[in-house]
C-alpha cells in the first residue's frame, strides 16, 4: 500500500518545506494543469524538474494537460519516477505510454469519472499504473465519489486475471474515511492532498493512512 501526498494542497511558496514534511511517503503526487483540459493552472516543467531534483521520494507527475502525446516525454526528461497522462487528452494513448517506457519511467494512464473502464482495461500490456478519479479532475479539496469503486474491481480481476504488475492508483477526496473502501475495492497506490497537508503531523497522518489501508485488506 503506497501513499502519495499531492503537493496541490502545499504551500506554493514553501514547496521543498511541505515536500520533506511527507518524507515517510512512498512517492510524491505532482499536479500539473494547463488550464485548458482543466479549469485551474498549477506549475509546469521548470518547477517539476527542481522538484524531482530536492524531493526525498520519488516523483509522479499527474499530468492534466492537453497535448501529452508531446508533453509526457519532456517530464520524463525532467526527471520523473513515474508520468501519468489522461486518456481523454490523448491522441494516440497507447503510443504515450509505450513513448515513457522507452524514456525509462513508469507509464500511467488516468481515466476520468465519466470514461468507461474499459478504455483502461485496453492499455494494460502497456502501463505501469492506473489512475481512477474518485472526482472531476482540476481542484483539490472535492467529495470523494464512491461510485467508482466498481472500475477498481473491474481494474483489478483483469490486472489478476493478465498477471500484469500494474498499479492501480486512486485520486480523489482520500482520507481516513475513505481510503479502506478503494483498498477492499483493488486500490493499491494513494493521493491524498487536503488529508494529509491539512494535519497537524503530515509525516503521521501518511502513516495512518497506510495502516487503515493494510488493515482493509488484512481482514
Amino acid at each position: 500500500m503506497r501513499i502519495a501526498p499531492s503537493i496541490l494542497s502545499a504551500d506554493f511558496a514553501n514547496l521543498e518545506r511541505d515536500i520533506r514534511a511527507v518524507s515517510d511517503a512512498d512517492i510524491l503526487h505532482v499536479d500539473v494543469m494547463d488550464g485548458h483540459f482543466v479549469p485551474n493552472l498549477t506549475l509546469g516543467l521548470p518547477v517539476v524538474e527542481r522538484l524531482c531534483q530536492v524531493a526525498p521520494m520519488p516523483i509522479d507527475v499527474h499530468l492534466m494537460i492537453e497535448d501529452p502525446d508531446t508533453w509526457a516525454v519532456r517530464y520524463a526528461d525532467a526527471g520523473a519516477f513515474s508520468v501519468t497522462f489522461h486518456y481523454e487528452a490523448a491522441s494516440n494513448p497507447r503510443q504515450v505510454a509505450r513513448d515513457l517506457r522507452a524514456a525509462g519511467v513508469r507509464a500511467s494512464v488516468a481515466i476520468k469519472p465519466g470514461t468507461p473502464v474499459e478504455r483502461a482495461v485496453e492499455l494494460l500490456d502497456e502501463v505501469d499504473m492506473v489512475l481512477v478519479m474518485t472526482v472531476e479532475p482540476g481542484f483539490g479539496g472535492q467529495a470523494f465519489m464512491a461510485d467508482q469503486m466498481p472500475k477498481f474491481e473491474a481494474l483489478r480481476a483483469a490486472i489478476e486475471a493478465t498477471g500484469a504488475d500494474v498499479w492501480l492508483q486512486v485520486d480523489g477526496g482520500i482520507s481516513r474515511d475513505t481510503i479502506a473502501t478503494v483498498a477492499l475495492a483493488g486500490g493499491d497506490t494513494f493521493v491524498a492532498g487536503s488529508a494529509i497537508y491539512g494535519a497537524g503531523d503530515r509525516n503521521a497522518e501518511v502513516g495512518a493512512l497506510r495502516e487503515i489501508a493494510v488493515e482493509a485488506t488484512r481482514g
